[in-house]
């Protein structure tokens, strides 16, 4: 009877052990997804996502005259914000550089990134990306007076690029002969270019386009270098639950034909007229 006893309250004791090892490792998981401040139910409860875009890559992510967010990232961020929470005024858009996007994840600063951010094998190790909105290729703009129609044109002479970008990951690697004038911002590449201080400026075509139709004295002499990449958003690494809930999203529009709304709206009026809808947006599918 005594052995009996004895081993009764021995297996309780294991048992409660047990229990109190899945009570803690309940609490652990509770603790961590809690720790997630732009989890979905976090930006919830918050009652405003945050999200990362350029202040000057008109028409992409820009500040109009009147101090507003306007672009083809922003008019995306507020339908994301509408849908997420009720209203396109609930969202908060932090302005960016291109090397700032992913410390803005890392660091909690946002919860999405939505600026012309192309995804590449080295980001992916850092940031999850969601489904592709946008298509684009490195171009390369130069005076027309002196065009650069061929890399090999660029043999001994400086060439544009904004730090961050897949242009200067491309001429880095593949070109290193190239000398490269670096910039912190959009603004400072192109008054750069404007002002001749390099024979030509790197960076995604899509823009590039828009920007040539602004400054007629420049044109964009080569079209297409490297593979065709994708624009996608991006949340913070393991940040499941927004991820999930955004290619849902994406999903959602890509059937109702949004991009090509969100494109005719914001970027329509900045291309000539050989650019279309389908040379630049994709519906949200990979």
């Amino acid at each position: 009877m005594k052995k009996w006893k004895k081993a009764l309250g021995i297996l309780t004791l294991g048992v409660a052990v047990v229990s109190l090892a899945a009570c803690s490792s309940n609490e652990k998981k509770e603790e961590k997804a809690s720790s997630n401040p732009s989890s979905v139910e976090e930006i919830k409860k918050r009652g405003k996502i945050k999200i990362a875009t350029f202040g000057d890559l008109t028409p992409y992510g820009y500040i109009d005259k009147d101090g507003k967010n306007q672009g083809y990232d922003v008019y995306l961020g507020k339908r994301i914000a509408k849908d997420l929470l009720g209203s396109e005024e609930d969202v908060e858009f932090v302005i960016v550089n291109a090397e700032e996007r992913v410390d803005a994840l890392k660091s909690n600063k946002v919860d999405l990134v939505l600026a012309n951010f192309t995804k590449t094998d080295e980001r992916a190790k850092v940031v999850d990306f969601a489904n592709p909105y946008m298509k684009v290729a490195i171009g390369v703009a130069s005076p027309k007076k002196s065009l650069i129609k061929d890399v090999k044109d660029l043999d001994g002479k400086k060439l544009i690029v904004n730090k961050g970008t897949t242009a200067e990951t491309y001429f880095t690697k593949n070109y290193p002969e190239v000398q490269l004038e670096k910039f912190e911002n959009k603004t400072q590449q192109f008054a750069a270019l404007t002002d001749g201080r390099a024979a030509a400026l790197a960076d995604d075509n899509s823009y590039l386009y828009a920007w040539v139709k602004e400054n007629p004295d420049f044109e964009v002499g080569i079209k297409e270098l490297g593979d065709i990449d994708t624009i996608n958003p991006a949340v913070k690494k393991g940040n499941r639950s927004l991820l999930d809930w955004v290619n849902k999203e994406l999903e959602t529009l890509g059937e109702e034909k949004f991009f090509e709304k969100d494109y005719n709206e914001t970027l329509a009026q900045f291309f000539g007229e050989g650019i279309k809808a389908e040379d630049i947006v994709l519906e949200g599918k990979e």
